[in-house]
């Protein structure tokens, strides 16, 4: 009997692409129109007011469904031929989105993806690791004013204009980000996570203290990090064994990470697990942690 659920799977390396799964993980096909070959999809978002629309960034542009990920078409934008690693979408106003790119910047739509803008903020344009690339981007949902970016190795970026002027925010949070979290309810409290530790911050980026490093998981490796939709207490980190890893794990934290545990996993995953998130309650829908060793969205159909 088929699961009442949609999974996409945003795919990088040969082929590339999109994956659909339309029951749940149970049969998958890829998606192959509009899609290039070989396109490399690192970003996904789902639209906070419609579960049924999906944005996907990859390097030949952004595009949408409208079906769970079963159709896509082609939106035009400015990002044609770069990177897309993040997207964001303001859960206060859906028509404003935000897009994370690598060499390192920042585009934004008001309008629902028709036109877009580059945004005025300096990020580094090389690093060791070569251009550095915007891993994680965050709109706040209790003040969308706030927009959170988090740069792969430039540190973490904050606006609270709306993405009109950004601030680089330090504090002592290691610079090489590979994913951030907000907290629900009060206080907030923001997470980043780093290749060893990961950091939060209760005074909006000022300063920056350690949650856990991460000789304390039983893989070494930190990729994304997440909170408990209804409980702040709770946090997952997705950690695997190097940066590309052929091995992953998910710890979980029930004391808002004073200790972590271990959590089974259906299968063994074959490569570090890169994002992962826990949706809000809605009716009729039952939450699920959803995983992703290179981005993965997982929907409910109607």
């Amino acid at each position: 009997m088929g699961k009442d659920y949609s999974i996409c799977v945003g795919a990088v390396g040969f082929g590339g692409g999109v994956w659909h799964s339309p029951d749940g993980g149970d049969s998958w096909n890829r998606i192959r129109d509009p899609f290039p070959l070989g396109s490399q999809v690192r970003g996904m978002a789902v639209y906070p007011d419609n579960p049924n629309r999906i944005l996907a960034g990859s390097d030949h542009g952004i595009y949408r469904s409208e079906d769970s990920g079963a159709t896509w078409e082609k939106l035009w934008s400015p990002m044609e031929g770069m990177p897309i690693w993040s997207i964001a979408i303001d859960p206060q106003d859906t028509n404003t989105i935000f897009v994370g790119i690598k060499p390192a910047a920042l585009f934004r739509s008001k309008d629902g993806g028709q036109s877009w803008s580059k945004l005025s903020v300096q990020m580094a344009q090389e690093c060791h690791i070569g251009p550095p690339m915007v891993t994680m981007l965050m709109v706040d949902p209790q003040d969308s004013r706030t927009v959170w970016a988090g740069v792969e190795v430039d540190g973490v970026y904050r606006s609270l204009d709306g993405g009109d002027t950004w601030t680089h925010v330090e504090g002592g949070v290691h610079p090489d980000i590979h994913g951030m979290a907000i907290s629900p309810g009060e206080p907030r409290r923001v997470l980043a996570s780093t290749p060893r530790e990961i950091y939060a911050t209760t005074d909006m980026g000022e300063s920056w203290q350690s949650v856990v490093t991460t000789d304390k998981f039983v893989l070494p490796y930190s990729r994304g990090v997440a909170f408990k939709s209804d409980d702040p207490n709770v946090i997952f980190s997705a950690v695997g064994d190097t940066a590309i890893g052929s091995i992953g794990a998910i710890q979980r934290s029930q004391d808002g990470g004073a200790t972590w545990e271990t959590r089974p996993l259906p299968v063994e995953p074959n490569s570090n697990i890169w994002k992962h998130r826990h949706p809000r309650r809605r009716p009729r829908f039952r939450p699920r942690l959803q995983l992703a060793g290179r981005g993965l969205q997982q929907q409910r159909r109607r």
